[in-house]
């Protein structure tokens, strides 16, 4: 009886193991750590599925659920720029989903999910701008920027940070909105002239306005929602919209194609577009996209695009595969590798 009692046990006890495998969903998240963690809290409190979180950004996410396509290690990839959402839809790496909420939701963020085959959907609209600490500026008597040409002027040489391209949604956004206004030549003139200011290419797109907030720099890249929560925190920081326009991203989500733990990856997909889930954005004090339901109230200190000169961001092509690997080599070759 006491070996049958044993394995009796153990089955028991593989059951329940098993059982507790499947109240699991795994995530990546290249959004701000608060809002991440407490999403990560509030899905878990609301369904009690447990979400074990991996914070990397938006390029870096791609990278990994592309290098995991024959055995994948996540199941759902949570916020970051569209355009590498878009790609991993192009090849395959994520699966078709129509979530209920789906009528839900901003025009743009329906639009998003039908150009890619409802293999992802907008869940945030974010502005691309710059943010400049206001006390160094004064300090060294520099211009407050308003352009992106103005990037290249010498009172800001070694004063600029812009992430790398390679590993960050937000400075691929920002090659590909140059493009887009300028022209390639001219844009990529354009980074070579920024290229003697900057001081440091950071991995996270989040990266070079924490530190202008900090005092490191007087210029930053970023979204305008990021310097809006550095101001937030009480740091020395503005933004600015760029005189000549500029461009924006989709934050998006995809279900990652072979997914282990694919009903809760479902049940949290559902959960991410509702109101409860998308002001957690602005309660966490660490984001202020525009949201995508239609239903989630905004904030008053997200930016208003009514007031910024947006450009018709082309997602289509510069979310593709083909166009993203090239415009991203031909910067690495001539702009991130070049000498100072």
């Amino acid at each position: 009886m006491g070996l049958r009692n044993t394995i009796l046990a153990a089955a028991l006890g593989l059951v329940s193991l098993q059982a507790a495998a499947q109240q699991q969903v795994n995530v990546i998240c290249p959004m701000a750590a608060e809002w991440c963690n407490m999403a990560a809290k509030e899905f878990e409190k609301a369904t009690g599925v447990k979400v074990a979180l991996t914070l990397m950004g938006s390029g870096e996410s791609f990278a990994t659920v592309a290098a995991e396509k024959a055995n994948p290690k996540h199941d759902i990839w949570y916020g970051g720029t569209g355009d590498p959402h878009l790609q991993a839809a192009e090849q395959d790496l994520t699966l078709a989903y129509k979530s209920p909420v789906l009528d839900q939701l901003q025009p743009w963020a329906k639009k998003q999910a039908e150009q890619a085959n409802y293999k992802t959907v907008g869940i945030y609209l974010g502005v691309l701008g710059m943010g400049y600490n206001t006390e160094l500026v004064a300090k060294k008597k520099a211009p407050v920027p308003a352009c992106w040409k103005d990037l290249a002027r010498p009172e800001y040489a070694g004063d600029v940070q812009m992430a790398n391209p390679t590993a960050s949604g937000t400075a691929y956004t920002t090659i590909a909105t140059l493009v887009q206004i300028f022209a390639e030549e001219p844009a990529f003139a354009m980074l070579k002239s920024w290229h003697k200011n900057i001081s440091n290419y950071s991995r996270q797109g989040v990266g070079p306005i924490k530190a202008t907030a900090r005092g490191e720099n007087m210029v930053a890249i970023a979204f305008i929602h990021d310097v809006v929560t550095e101001a937030t925190a009480g740091f020395p920081v503005k933004s600015v919209a760029p005189c000549e326009g500029t461009g924006y991203e989709i934050g998006s989500m995809s279900i990652v194609k072979g997914a282990k733990n694919l009903d809760n990856a479902k049940k949290f997909y559902d959960w991410a577009l509702t109101p409860a889930a998308q002001k957690l954005s602005y309660e966490s004090k660490s984001s202020f996209q525009l949201p995508s339901n239609v239903s989630t109230p905004v904030s008053p200190l997200s930016p208003k695009p009514a007031d910024i000169k947006l450009i018709d961001y082309n997602f289509a092509k510069y979310g593709s595969a083909a166009e993203r690997k090239r415009l991203l080599e031909r910067w690495d070759r001539e702009v991130g590798g070049a000498a100072k």
